[in-house]
């Protein structure tokens, strides 16, 4: 069977029909798997991003319940200590700056210089700084 030359013209027009929608899809196929790439690259930034932010939430937790647990154990060694009245003193402590400062009144110098040493053993590697302030 011969084909006229309209047959052939549609065949031909057919062939780069076709041509053209295989492209077309070869560049759709190309973008969709482009963006899925992105995505897979956005999801894993942000996964790690989130990683790094659980570290840093952990790290200021247990800084925080260090420093807690400092100013625990220097509030209880003033409060047992029967020398000083420790009523009046308040214990803060900066985990950060490893700090642990004694605010608040006492009745003599004596007491004042005595809740220091006492706050030293109980805050190992931390610096003690005595702001209490004698009662007149």
């Amino acid at each position: 069977m011969t084909l006229g030359s309209g047959n052939r013209k549609r065949i031909h027009i057919t062939e780069i029909a076709m041509s053209a929608i295989n492209k077309l899809g070869t560049v759709a196929l190309f973008a969709l798997l482009t963006a899925c790439g992105n995505t897979a690259d956005g999801v894993a930034k942000d996964a790690e991003n989130a990683a790094e932010k659980t570290a840093e939430v952990a790290a200021d937790a247990g800084t925080a319940t260090a420093a807690a647990k400092q100013t625990a154990d220097v509030k209880t060694a003033l409060t047992a200590d029967t020398r000083i009245d420790a009523s009046e003193i308040n214990v803060d402590t900066n985990g950060d700056t490893k700090t642990v400062t004694l605010n608040g009144t006492v009745a003599t110098e004596e007491q004042k210089t005595l809740a220091a040493d006492i706050a030293r053993p109980k805050a190992e590697g931390y610096t003690i700084v005595n702001n209490l302030t004698v009662r007149k």
